[in-house]
């Protein structure tokens, strides 16, 4: 890992959950320029827990006790997804940089109202589309914008596996639980096609318009025959690239994500891997001026981190942002929408300019 920095972000954790735990605490521990400086979670034993295993300097079960400490000076949002949207707005109220986890809301509305928030705040807002710190999909982002030409299609697919949580199990620290710990009024696995639109669709909303752009509309199509929920959608992009992505939860197979980009000057093979192998996707980038293939190693794989110091080189040198902003974030939830929305009627074109509501 590489050395700390001498200025350095002091990092709040809002939640001691899942993803803090396999993700957001490591990541502040070993970036070069952020500290894990405070933990939050109104369950007591849990956040002790993790106080003292990761070596936070402070300890809050109250939120707006946190938001109040002068020196915390930025939050990662690392709660169930319910509460994304009102944590946010309470930490730029308080004068905060927030990192939110993903999806950045549940509706257009409520992200709609977050932008408002964040574009008066002045404040530093990233979502937490790590992906965009995958070095083989930063590869492909700059050859498409610097030397491919004109895009011209992009197939792009996020395949869950059956066999993922024993894999998952094997390489994550093991998650500790508590019986106080805070969770939504409504158990968001209650509604399956909703859940798996939120949490997988958005990864595949999100790396689809890295590589092409603002999507301007989408058929969808759905099937959830055999167990499984396959989402087919046809997407166009504002550029005028045509599109296909393809949800599915879960295959009977290893993880499958990867996606297929055609230029007017070569292509992109891409091939990523389940995420908490840290691994950086495999992806082939193709120049038709020499006929040759290339591919970065991406040595670096820890999506996570690489976010987090992108994040506070925004916030403490003011460089621009590397990663999802909140238009980004309220893009890919119009997206989930018009998807949902399209498939409920069979495959009609929807516009994202003109869908409300939530998935």
């Amino acid at each position: 890992m590489p050395k700390k920095e001498a200025r350095r972000l002091r990092v709040g954790v809002l939640g001691a959950g899942q993803i803090a735990q396999s993700a957001h605490f490591e990541s502040c521990t070993k970036a070069a320029n952020a500290d894990l400086f405070a933990i939050c979670d109104v369950a007591d034993d849990l956040r002790e827990r993790m106080v003292v295993t990761h070596g936070a300097e402070k300890s809050f079960a109250d939120y707006d006790a946190m938001l109040a400490d002068p020196e915390v000076e930025a939050v990662i949002i690392a709660t169930a997804d319910a509460f994304h949207v009102p944590a946010s707005l309470r930490a730029l109220a308080a004068g905060k940089h927030v990192l939110c986890e993903k999806p950045v809301g549940l509706t257009v509305e409520e992200a709609e109202e977050l932008k408002r928030a964040v574009d008066v705040s002045g404040k530093v807002f990233q979502v937490g589309h790590m992906k965009r710190y995958d070095a083989g999909l930063q590869a492909a982002k700059q050859f498409i914008d610097t030397e491919m030409g004109a895009l011209v299609a992009l197939k792009a697919w996020y395949c869950d596996s059956t066999h993922r949580y024993p894999m998952t199990d094997a390489v994550q620290p093991l998650i500790v639980t508590s019986a106080n710990a805070r969770k939504p009024s409504a158990n968001p696995k209650a509604d399956l096609q909703r859940y798996y639109m939120l949490a997988h669709g958005c990864h595949l909303i999100d790396t689809a318009r890295y590589f092409a752009g603002d999507i301007v509309a989408v058929e969808a199509r759905l099937s959830t025959r055999g167990g499984m929920w396959c989402w087919f959608v046809d997407v166009e992009f504002a550029s005028g690239t045509l599109g296909h992505l393809d949800l599915t939860v879960a295959v009977r197979m290893d993880w499958h994500e990867g996606f297929q980009i055609y230029g007017e000057k070569g292509s992109v093979l891409g091939k990523t891997f389940n995420p908490w192998y840290y691994k950086s996707s495999e992806v082939d980038i193709f120049r038709e001026a020499d006929g040759a293939s290339h591919r970065v190693l991406g040595a670096d794989g820890h999506f996570y981190r690489r976010q987090l110091e992108g994040f506070a080189r925004s916030v403490l040198d003011g460089a621009p942002m590397t990663g999802a902003d909140v238009d980004d974030g309220l893009a890919s939830v119009r997206a989930m929408v018009a998807i949902a929305r399209s498939a409920e009627s069979g495959g009609r074109r929807v516009a994202l300019a003109d869908v409300e509501g939530g998935v």
